[in-house]
């Protein structure tokens, strides 16, 4: 490029040939090109090991910043989506009794004598695991496990991409671009996160209700035909509106809270990053502060998601209603309900995420190099 601009100043003409390769390898599927380069490979031995070669090289994309004249380490996108859907699913299975916890004390409503079915957060678990067993503890979790890899990648990629696109001319990242961008990510996950979270609410709520002995057995998949029949698509997006309040709010917080903390802490011998226990204390403490400060949303958007109540329970028209709702009958308080449950689920999962990405996992099974 500098050698094209030199010839052009200098007044001499210059030909050039501008090939759109994006058309090529980012919007045509990987799958059907490298199908339609095996059918053209020459059965020569050197033109098939070349053919290999550039391959090998397709599959191993990596991205890479430049601003000006400074340009990031090579970071490989697909060893950090694996390592998120790993930590992910990893994270899920640890925690979930606790998140089991959460929804039902969220859910539970106190009655007009102040009776409830939960006294604290041990009463509902020792309740949970006396009527339903070591099961019941785990019910909603396939669903967890089976959408978490996509939510992952939305919510890493969307973080990833929005910073970069949001970074002003000489490389700085603001506290309100940072923000901004981890809003954004929290605005995309949702399309997944939503559907998601319907299924598993009325999984694990559905043993809430005594008057309703069969709905323990209900499957997701039941929950969710029945919803595409009635409702169509839009029958699992119930509750979209609180979903977005909760995850936008909640990577706005988190994200740039991080990488604050992150950048404060003791460095590494190469000055690349934050050693290990910085990293992981950092992911800990956002996790609980970001999950804490939008407890309120989690809890108006359990409720809007829960399609079965229990006998006695209030139903909302919307998020307005069930705010009004809440504090009228419930107090301020209620709007903190599994709050504790919540941050012992969110600190850990994102603890552990920390965990999987300094082993490198992901980069172990698909044979990648580690990056430190």
């Amino acid at each position: 490029m500098e050698l094209w601009l030199e010839v052009l100043d200098s007044g001499a003409p210059i030909d050039a040939i501008y090939l759109d390769f994006r058309k090529a390898f980012d919007i045509v599927p990987h799958q059907r090109l490298l199908k339609k380069l095996e059918a053209v490979r020459s059965t020569s031995e050197s033109d098939s090991a070349q053919l290999q070669q550039y391959l090998d090289n397709l599959v191993e994309w990596s991205q890479k910043w430049q601003l000006g004249f400074n340009e990031s380490k090579d970071a490989r996108v697909i060893p950090r989506v694996v390592n998120g859907s790993i930590a992910g699913i990893v994270g899920c299975v640890s925690v979930f009794p606790i998140d089991l916890v959460k929804t039902r004390l969220q859910n539970q409503q106190i009655g007009p004598n102040g009776e409830r079915m939960y006294k604290s957060m041990l009463d509902c678990a020792i309740k949970t695991f006396r009527h339903e067993g070591f099961r019941g503890m785990y019910r909603g979790c396939a669903v967890n496990t089976l959408l978490i890899t996509p939510e992952k990648a939305i919510k890493l990629v969307g973080n990833d991409t929005f910073r970069h696109y949001l970074r002003t001319e000489s490389g700085r990242l603001t506290l309100p671009r940072e923000t901004l961008a981890g809003a954004g990510a929290g605005f995309c996950q949702v399309v997944v996160t939503t559907p998601m979270e319907l299924l598993k609410i009325q999984l694990q709520d559905a043993g809430r209700s005594a008057s309703n002995p069969g709905a323990a057995n209900i499957r997701a998949s039941t929950i969710a035909l029945q919803l595409l029949k009635e409702k169509g698509i839009m029958g699992l997006y119930r509750g979209v509106g609180a979903t977005w309040l909760r995850d936008i709010m909640f990577s706005a917080i988190y994200f740039p809270l991080f990488a604050h903390l992150n950048s404060v802490g003791k460095r590494r011998k190469d000055n690349e990053g934050a050693v290990f226990y910085v990293s992981f204390i950092s992911g800990c403490v956002s996790g609980s502060i970001a999950s804490l400060s939008v407890n309120p949303f989690d809890v108006v958007k359990t409720r809007l998601q829960t399609i079965k109540k229990a006998s006695g329970d209030r139903t909302y028209k919307g998020i307005v209603d069930c705010f009004i709702q809440v504090m009228k009958h419930e107090g301020w308080r209620a709007f903190f309900k599994g709050g504790a449950c919540r941050m012992m689920v969110i600190a850990p999962l994102f603890g552990i995420a920390q965990t999987v990405y300094f082993l490198g996992v992901a980069e172990s099974i698909l044979g990648y190099p580690r990056q430190i």
